[in-house]
């Protein structure tokens, strides 16, 4: 809960930079710690940061109507990935497709409020049937919210996800869990 006085009125919100959509910069302020606040959840800083924009998050959305997200990234034929993921067989490897989708997770856990560091739990089933190569224009993810739980004073989330390649699904993982530590 925020508090704002502004000339002597008393206005309260529930989270001040909850919006629906999130560009680069916006994105890097988080990975500063300057969205969610000290000591709780933020991206990690290039070139971790598997996305660009979070195009779409909502709170009571999705295919569980516990909410979603969607986030973008623009491949160019540059990204540090390829010069060693495969030497002369350049692919984006799988595993930063899923880590983008646990670095969504624990976005979403910051988002509606929830305090705490964001680490990733595991993974339930993750299926790759394509791959990111350097012809591939926009890789999209899409993210489903399960659950939330509250244990002991940590949160921990569960969501299924969907990364697709210029418009192609080539990833899907089912239980993806991610906890918010204090």
């Amino acid at each position: 809960m925020y508090i704002i006085i502004l000339q002597n009125q008393v206005l309260r919100c529930s989270n001040l930079m909850k919006k629906n959509s999130y560009s680069y910069d916006e994105l890097i302020s988080c990975g500063n710690g300057g969205l969610f606040g000290p000591g709780n959840a933020k991206l990690p800083l290039p070139p971790m940061l598997m996305f660009d924009r979070i195009t779409e998050i909502n709170d009571n959305n999705g295919a569980f109507k516990k909410g979603s997200l969607k986030a973008e990234l623009d491949i160019k034929k540059d990204m540090w990935f390829f010069d060693c993921h495969f030497k002369e067989d350049p692919v984006m490897p799988g595993c930063l497709g899923l880590d983008a989708m646990w670095q969504l997770v624990g976005f979403y856990l910051g988002w509606i409020g929830n305090p705490g560091k964001g680490r990733a739990l595991g993974v339930g089933t993750v299926k790759f049937t394509g791959e990111v190569l350097q012809d591939v224009k926009l890789v999209k993810y899409e993210i489903d919210m399960k659950k939330i739980m509250s244990p002991g004073g940590t949160t921990v989330g569960l969501a299924n996800g969907v990364v697709s390649a210029d418009g192609k699904k080539i990833y899907s993982a089912e239980s993806l869990k991610v906890g918010l530590f204090k």
